[in-house]
């Protein structure tokens, strides 16, 4: 073979080279950019449940939670609380938000014991506002009054007081990590009920988040009944569960499901309780 055959051969395989190369990168370009809008849209996905995950997040959301208390009172019923819990927050300076949080209850209670009332209506709807620094790092927080208005459509059904109290939520991002804990207490001010109130809130919560926008949780409601008898105060559960944000058209939904045991109960109230709930989330 000719030295200025070989020429010719090597000449148009460097002429090749450079169109073959631009020919797999236009071929491989849009898989690329499929695998990084995928990855975009999974990061988005996992940053929007873990502002779901925080209870003074600048987001506005409506919860709608299912509760089902079982083998409540010595009729073994199960009752059902549905809270309607709308979230809005609004921007009072550049270095403060005012994040308000509402609790509508609806709530059908069966018998508890025999020849017993049963009730269904709306309960007492427990407003709570709290102030929260609009710049916070990985440390949140935020402070309030939180409030309970004897809305109860039936006896059963509230405690027919005027309540008051100091509301606190702290709370750490961390990684996948979104731990802390919201805690109030409320005293009665007025009201027609027979019973005072002077009751606390501990909502501790811990959630692991993994890709596609699966997490892991935990956020069980503990109480203190102060003017119960030192036996009956606390109710303790004790569970966890798993949740997804996932999209419907242009809608963000936070869906979650977790199952508790009361460790610690006062007498006749429910052993066992399932939650789930749909959180419809508006991001801005």
């Amino acid at each position: 073979m000719s030295l200025k055959t070989c020429r010719t051969r090597v000449s148009v395989r460097e002429m090749l080279m450079p169109l073959l190369v631009l020919t797999a990168v236009l071929m491989l370009s849009p898989l690329l950019l499929a695998a990084r809008e995928v990855r975009a849209a999974d990061e988005g996905e996992t940053e929007l449940a873990k502002k779901a995950q925080n209870p003074v997040a600048d987001l506005i959301s409506v919860p709608f939670q299912s509760n089902f208390f079982f083998n409540a009172g010595t009729t073994d019923a199960t009752v059902y609380v549905l809270n309607v819990q709308p979230v809005i927050p609004f921007k009072l300076t550049e270095d403060w938000n005012l994040i308000t949080r509402t609790i509508m209850p609806i709530i059908n209670q069966p018998s508890l014991f025999p020849h017993g009332e049963s009730a269904f209506g709306m309960g007492d709807i427990n407003p709570s506002l709290f102030f929260s620094p609009a710049k916070s790092g990985s440390f949140i927080w935020g402070l309030g009054p939180t409030f309970t208005l004897p809305t109860a459509t039936d006896r059963l059904l509230g405690a027919g007081k005027y309540s008051i109290g100091p509301a606190a939520v702290a709370l750490t991002m961390q990684g996948r990590w979104v731990i802390g804990a919201l805690v109030n207490n409320q005293w009665s001010v007025a009201g027609w009920g027979h019973k005072d109130v002077n009751a606390m809130v501990i909502q501790p919560f811990i959630n692991y988040n993994f890709e596609h926008g699966w997490y892991a949780t935990s956020s069980p409601v503990m109480t203190a009944n102060w003017t119960a008898r030192a036996s009956d105060q606390w109710t303790v559960p004790v569970g966890g569960g798993v949740g997804k944000l996932s999209k419907f058209g242009p809608l963000p939904v936070n869906m979650s499901l977790q199952g508790f045991y009361n460790a610690d109960r006062p007498k006749g109230a429910a052993d066992w309780q399932l939650r789930f709930q749909i959180q419809l989330l508006f991001p801005k």
